[in-house]
């Protein structure tokens, strides 16, 4: 089993390597579902917020446009690299009420019941033990303010997620992932038995199915090597990159793909007085 410790480790690794090709435009997912969810969140002006596991600022950005120059947003992630991006769009954006800093979702080391919003896009599933990072972030709302977490829905970036894998397989057998760390939350059931057992009783769960489009097949090369697939990518030579990009990329050529579903579920709690 992956230590806590180890999980961080890879994470970061992954999305520091990342951080070259995270902005692209072909990664516009991650600006879409921050701002979505923020818009879900219906933050107002003056409310102090954290986002864990903010990456470049995809959440954080558009929530320290919603809560106004009396509120004031943290953003945390595990990635030095990501978060050098955000600071530029902030800055880019003449933000000043957000701050971003490298931590650890399970030891954020932050006051309990501090923010009147706690947010959580994409990260949920980086810890081996997903109930136990919900408490955390539960702990650090204050009473009346919500926890939004939003993950994979089912089908995550297939068709080309499935011959990602079954490419890598060919090339290097002990780096296949059979499944996905968020396959265990992508309906709602799961994500609802989830954040129950972390202590989250009462959550309104909602999903969307989106359609990411690809310029080309290309583009899926791209995106493979701006988000978590880069950590595997990285591990293989130069030429069994080269193998498995071709092994993945050309039944994407053959069928046409123009698109890979980026589906998402939206799960937001109100934590009692």
């Amino acid at each position: 089993m992956v230590t806590p410790e180890e999980a961080k480790h890879r994470a970061a690794t992954a999305y520091n390597a990342a951080a070259d090709l995270f902005d692209a435009p072909e990664l516009g997912f991650w600006d879409y579902y921050g701002q979505r969810t923020i818009e879900r969140l219906g933050l107002l002006r003056g409310a102090r917020v954290l986002d864990l596991c903010s990456g470049s600022g995809a959440s954080a950005l558009p929530a320290a446009e919603r809560v106004g120059p009396d509120g004031n947003v943290l953003g945390v992630d595990v990635a030095e690299r990501l978060l050098t991006l955000a600071r530029t769009k902030a800055a880019n954006r003449g933000l000043s009420n957000v701050e971003f800093r490298v931590g650890d979702m399970l030891q954020p080391g932050l006051p309990e019941a501090g923010f009147d919003a706690v947010v959580c896009v994409f990260g949920i599933f980086f810890v081996p033990d997903m109930a136990a990072a919900v408490r955390e972030l539960w702990r650090l709302v204050r009473p009346g303010g919500k926890l939004a977490i939003t993950t994979w829905g089912r089908n995550f970036f297939e068709p080309a997620n499935g011959l990602f894998w079954d490419a890598v397989r060919s090339v290097r057998p002990e780096l296949y992932k059979g499944f996905n760390p968020w396959d265990r939350i992508d309906d709602p059931a799961g994500l609802r038995a989830m954040l129950a057992e972390g202590g989250v009783g009462e959550v309104e769960i909602a999903s969307e199915d989106y359609a990411h489009p690809l310029a080309s097949p290309e583009d899926w090369w791209t995106i493979a090597r701006g988000c978590g697939y880069r950590g595997t990518i990285d591990l293989l030579s130069a030429e069994e990159q080269a193998r498995v990009r071709e092994s993945n990329l050309v039944p994407l050529r053959e069928g046409k793909v123009s698109a890979i579903e980026a589906n998402a579920l939206y799960a937001i709690a109100v934590k009692q007085s």
